[in-house]
């Protein structure tokens, strides 16, 4: 019998209108390097692709370099997420771009209505400059709180358009309103890729015990000696006091078996797999805006190993 096709994990990018989702695609495009990345989008109209990105359109697809593709599905999310599944190769990740007014969580439950499309996170990008006024805006404030309120990471972008204490008002305002989601700050929606999809890991996996920091977000790849309780550790790994805003590796379970676990803000997800054991044990953290408290994770993952 034929192995069951890999799944394909969906990244959902909500924001209102001038929250920078369009320069952030752009940006993870460029970012791809052999990885398969496909967009979605209401329009083309709506989100243009960089023409230096595109190798090819058509009446309702982009080709970008390196095997990239965008699509746009007008008011047919299903058929559109059924004719990508159906693409050979098949995207590695796919994005969808919400309209500015929509609610990012509607659209990832819709994609769980087939099979292969499994939910790695909702991104909501929000205007420094603008977003506390929104939020208070008679017509808008249901709108923006409802996207705070679903998303497992949220891009406070502009921040250098805000006066220092501006800015440091806003943050308390998001942690007040952002129902426990991480936050990252960043200038013109510039954000490392496995920040928010985690489909490339961050750093080698023999580089255990080492750091890399980057534009302010820092990894740290956790070694897990031993069989852990896979979702015990993921649950672990959420808790706030870490404040990681993504992991991802494979563990072996109490079972024997190999499991892929990771988190992307307080979503986690636990997945059997074929790895081999001797590649196991090994989970990449980043974190944003601050240190990885590397010392309390070793201590969480040796006490659940032992």
């Amino acid at each position: 019998m034929a192995d069951a096709p890999a799944p394909i994990p969906v990244t959902v990018i909500g924001g209102y209108l001038g929250a920078g989702k369009t320069t952030l695609v752009n940006s993870l495009l460029r970012q791809a390097d052999g990885l398969r990345l496909a967009v979605l989008v209401n329009e083309f109209g709506e989100l243009p692709i960089d023409a230096d990105l595109i190798e090819s359109r058509d009446e309702n697809v982009i080709n970008i370099a390196g095997g990239c593709v965008c699509c746009s599905y007008g008011s047919d999310l299903i058929e559109a997420l059924k004719t990508l599944e159906t693409l050979d190769p098949a995207p590695d990740h796919l994005l969808i771009e919400a309209s500015g007014v929509a609610l990012p969580d509607a659209i990832a439950q819709s994609t769980t209505l087939i099979a292969r499309y499994t939910v790695d996170g909702i991104v909501v990008l929000v205007d420094a400059e603008s977003v506390r006024g929104h939020g208070s805006d008679k017509y808008l404030a249901d709108t923006i709180a409802h996207q705070l309120e679903v998303a497992d990471i949220i891009l406070l972008n502009k921040t250098d358009l805000l006066a220092s204490d501006l800015l440091g008002q806003t943050r308390e305002w998001l942690h007040a309103n952002c129902a426990g989601a991480r936050i990252v700050e960043t200038e013109k929606a510039n954000v490392r890729l496995p920040t928010l999809l985690g489909a490339r890991l961050e750093a080698p996996l023999s580089d255990v015990g080492h750091n890399h920091v980057h534009a302010q977000h820092e990894s740290f790849v956790l070694s897990v000696e031993g069989p852990v309780d896979p979702h015990t550790l993921t649950k672990r790994l959420s808790d706030a006091s870490f404040d990681l805003i993504r992991t991802k590796g494979f563990v072996t379970g109490m079972d024997g078996c190999s499991y892929a676990v990771q988190t992307v803000g307080r979503r986690a997800s636990v997945v059997a797999t074929s790895q081999s054991a001797r590649d196991t044990g090994r989970i990449v953290c980043i974190r944003s805006g601050g240190p990885i408290d590397r010392s309390a994770l070793e201590a969480m993952a040796s006490e659940l190993t032992d």
